[in-house]
């Protein structure tokens, strides 16, 4: 009697397995929410085996700690992307039209600012989750302070933060001419 033959098992590449997994994060966070993302539904996103989770991420938080790096690893290329930009707008006018355009096409990615938005509301829960959430607020504020000092800012990125999160809960896109309009007031104060 022959043996069936051996079913080609693929390479293990922890890496990208990892990778697969944090990726699996993101998507299921911005499809249910953080609080309703599991091992098994991150497994299942990901083509994984349910224990590839908990080989790589022990517990759900360290699986929810690499998607969230992950999603801010990519918010940060977004940041270098806004930074070249503004670079570019030479007087306040412009600053203040980029930054409406910029927020603008943010909000228009209702995945991306779900996962965001999914990280500020937890780490308002979870002292741990605190310094990821920082991470991306300080960037936007210390993307600005070059060209508007500290505390001007400050004010301009919750201002963008209070429209982003304003338009993903309403669904309606950003008023660019009333965002640049407030921000040139913010900017001008």
């Amino acid at each position: 009697m022959s043996a069936a033959p051996r079913r080609a098992q693929r390479p293990r590449d922890p890496q990208a397995r990892r990778d697969a997994l944090a990726a699996a994060v993101i998507d299921s966070i911005a499809e249910v929410g953080l609080g309703r993302t599991t091992h098994r539904s991150v497994a299942n996103r990901a083509a994984l085996p349910l224990g590839a989770t908990t080989y790589y991420f022990p517990t759900l938080d360290d699986l929810i700690e690499a998607g969230l790096r992950q999603a801010l690893d990519d918010l940060d290329r977004e940041l270098g992307q806004w930074k070249e930009r503004l670079c570019a707008a030479a007087g306040a006018a412009d600053l203040a039209g980029e930054l409406a355009l910029l927020a603008a096409q943010h909000a228009a990615d209702p995945r991306r600012v779900r996962v965001e938005y999914e990280l500020y509301a937890a780490a308002m829960r979870d002292p741990r989750l605190r310094p990821l959430a920082r991470r991306r607020l300080d960037g936007v504020r210390e993307l600005l302070e070059p060209r508007l000092g500290g505390s001007i800012a400050e004010a301009v990125a919750a201002l963008l933060d209070g429209v982003v999160l304003r338009a993903a809960t309403t669904g309606e896109p950003v008023d660019q001419a009333a965002l640049a309009a407030a921000v040139r007031r913010v900017a001008t104060e």
